[in-house]
């Protein structure tokens, strides 16, 4: 079993990646779900590292870096499991530059979606710190949530609209 993903191991992650980055052009690398909350502070560690990026030749060595700092790393983003929010791209939240590498958490509010459809203990704990450090302002992600186009559940075969619309509100309202 590899070590669990705390700030300092977070913070050596980083390091790593931008040591064993492709140093010829500029990357970014974003945070997603337990890897948000650990550098966030809401959580002291996580299972792993759930990580994102444009260019993936900033991963070019992923499984050494695994193996060199005993982490788990995913390479995954909420869109993987919930359909995407309007202007998601403009919303990433900038965290450290490290070498050629800019770190940022992922969408806030794409992750929030995540969180509460997946709906676990940890996820909806991880949920209310996105609302509560005002990451995330409740009435625009409802909103965004609202406006995602009937279209988009098609890849989702999974989940529904009034599913999604419903767990939501639901945890919207259990803020309250």
């Amino acid at each position: 079993m590899r070590r669990e993903l705390t700030r300092e191991a977070l913070r050596e992650l980083m390091q790593e990646l931008a040591r064993t980055a492709p140093p010829e052009r500029s990357l970014r690398v974003y945070f997603v779900g337990g890897g948000t909350a650990v550098q966030a502070g809401w959580r002291i560690a996580t299972i792993d590292a759930d990580l994102h990026a444009d260019d993936e030749a900033v991963f070019r060595d992923v499984q050494g870096v695994k193996k060199r700092l005993d982490l788990n790393i995913e390479l995954v983003r909420p869109e993987h499991f919930v359909p995407p929010l309007e202007g998601s791209g403009d919303r990433h939240v900038f965290v450290d530059r490290l070498g050629n590498i800019e770190y940022f958490h992922y969408d806030p509010y794409a992750q929030l979606l995540s969180k509460i459809v997946r709906g676990f203990r940890m996820d909806l704990m991880d949920a209310e710190s996105f609302v509560t450090s005002r990451m995330v302002d409740p009435q625009r992600f409802l909103l965004l949530v609202k406006n995602v186009p009937d279209s988009a559940y098609a890849r989702y075969p999974n989940l529904s609209r009034a599913a999604v619309e419903e767990a939501v509100e639901d945890f919207l309202t259990s803020l309250e």
